[in-house]
């Protein structure tokens, strides 16, 4: 019996979320509905004329998100991670603890330097635009990986945003070569079209033969495989992987489950905010594939806690939430 259900590995970036109008972004100079790596002077020039009494913060990163998600299912989860002996270093592993995900980290041990922060800027529109300043995480490597914690998992996630960086890239390979030497099955997220856009080679790399479950969105899978139809890319996409998910936004999802494809019916919301939908659906469909239950039951799951993630604000749903569509599954 392995102690852990999944353990990830990511970047640790404090999230501050907090709602804007586009003019925001004009003004600023900020590109609507991407993911841009920006640095600290970049980065506190936004914070200053943001409301920050207003702003929602949590321990946060792509990674984080979903394994937050699968402690908040029931699952049990360890997260692998760097954050620095700083305020938010503090708040973050704190924050962790408290979500009921294992670090090994513990405050004496934290290193100097800066929290990687993330801020989250959403729109009425529910789209969401992320300027990240990566801080201390940008070094995150081999030797934040917790080799024995991987082993003694069910699954080893892998948060897509690592293949920016060779000590990332390096890091994602160590972690899936001592995943499959111990019988842990891999699963990748893509995190990002942009990522796949520029960093096609190095998820090949990673990736190798194949990984036994990816996680994209629609854009990402047609980015990978170079088609421009879902159809045809989905059919490419089992050469890359056993099992993959892709996720289509409001018209729900659809699954290979090694045999077949299952279609995965949207549940009706009103969105207001899309940040985390994608690493709440990764967190409940690997709870549900963890613990007993099948691939289209897992799709169901994963389909209900992202429409109640998509309806309020912030990428975490409320403990009672969980609690309350696990009940919906299984009355």
């Amino acid at each position: 019996m392995k102690k852990y259900d999944v353990t990830g590995i990511g970047n640790a970036l404090v999230d501050i979320e907090f709602k804007v109008t586009d003019q925001f972004f004009a003004d600023n100079g900020v590109e609507k509905g991407l993911m841009t790596l920006v640095d600290e002077e970049r980065q506190n020039s936004l914070m200053g004329v943001i409301n920050t009494a207003e702003a929602k913060k949590q321990a946060g990163g792509s990674a984080a998100n979903t394994i937050v998600a699968v402690s908040q299912f029931g699952g049990k989860s360890f997260y692998c991670f760097r954050v620095a002996d700083d305020e938010l270093g503090h708040f973050y592993l704190k924050d962790l603890i408290d979500s009921g995900v294992d670090v090994a980290l513990v405050p004496e041990r934290l290193e100097n330097g800066v929290t990687g922060k993330c801020l989250v800027m959403v729109t009425e529109d529910s789209e969401r635009t992320m300027n990240t300043f990566l801080g201390i995480t940008q070094n995150f490597s081999v030797k934040d990986i917790h080799d024995s914690a991987i082993k003694d998992s069910k699954y080893l996630f892998i948060e897509g945003y690592l293949v920016t960086s060779p000590n990332g890239k390096e890091a994602m390979l160590h972690a899936k070569k001592v995943a499959e030497e111990a019988g842990t099955k891999v699963a990748l997220t893509f995190s990002d079209p942009a990522m796949v856009k520029y960093f096609k080679e190095n998820f090949d790399d990673v990736i190798g033969p194949s990984v036994d479950l990816l996680f994209a969105n629609e854009e990402e899978a047609m980015l990978y495989t170079g088609k421009d139809n879902l159809l045809e890319a989905r059919e490419e996409m089992k050469k890359a992987a056993k099992h993959f998910v892709i996720t289509q936004g409001k018209n729900g999802a659809m699954i290979f489950d090694g045999d077949t494809f299952i279609d995965i019916e949207p549940y009706k919301t009103t969105a207001i905010d899309s940040n985390g939908a994608g690493d709440m659906f990764a967190g409940a469909f690997l709870y549900g594939i963890t613990n007993g239950h099948s691939y289209a039951s897992s799709g169901k799951l994963a389909s209900m806690a992202s429409s109640q993630i998509v309806s309020q604000f912030g990428p975490r749903l409320q403990w009672h939430q969980a609690k309350d569509i696990l009940g919906k599954l299984n009355p």
